[in-house]
């Protein structure tokens, strides 16, 4: 589990297929952990890259390598390239919680409709997948590229919904939102509380 609280802009410094003769093997990832302390990090542990849960395989001298599967490749973004890429190790107990609870599961990838300075803070609005549109809703935690955040408003149409977003200068500037442009495409996890809610609602409706 992650809070949603970035400790690290690290990069993905090479890609390299899991299985040179299977074009479904992946990828593996070596990401330069920059300022992400890996003293505490073992194999096996997770790290979420990009909002992305992933499994460390090893680490050595400020960088740690990470399998990809094909599956998690299709239904991700910002993870088969070299570049920039929001870094945060797993809660340990006793760890406040500073964001929201965050799983590391990428529900969908939606894309930045907008990103622009507003006074002192910055807008940002991005369009979610319809399979997304309904756990999202006003003054509701999202998790955009691993980043917890709070939804301003949310427009509704008939293939999913734009959310808007206000970010603090801090915000922009210890994520890869400094790196952020019209278009790119984006993860997105939605409230985990949200999911649970909507079971709930299936059984009692049946």
């Amino acid at each position: 589990m992650f809070t949603g609280i970035v400790r690290a802009v690290g990069e993905i410094v090479k890609t390299t297929p899991i299985n040179k003769e299977d074009q479904q093997a992946g990828l593996r990832l070596t990401v330069d952990a920059a300022g992400l302390d890996l003293s505490r990090v073992q194999v096996g542990d997770s790290i979420a890259i990009q909002g992305a849960c992933m499994t460390v395989l090893r680490h050595a001298e400020g960088k740690f390598e990470v399998d990809v599967s094909q599956e998690s490749l299709s239904r991700t973004a910002g993870l088969d390239r070299l570049g920039p890429v929001n870094l945060e190790a797993a809660m340990r107990l006793g760890d406040t919680l500073d964001g929201h609870m965050v799983l590391g599961h990428v529900d969908g990838v939606g894309e930045i409709t907008a990103f622009k300075p507003v006074g002192e803070s910055y807008l940002l609005q991005i369009k979610a997948p319809k399979h997304c549109a309904k756990y999202l809703a006003f003054k509701g935690s999202v998790t955009i590229n691993g980043v917890s955040l709070t939804i301003n408003e949310v427009v509704d149409s008939a293939d999913g919904c734009t959310i808007s977003i206000n970010l603090i200068p801090h915000t922009v500037a210890e994520t890869t939102f400094q790196y952020a442009q019209v278009g790119d495409p984006v993860n997105i996890e939605v409230d985990t509380i949200a999911r649970y809610v909507e079971r709930m609602l299936q059984k009692t409706s049946t």
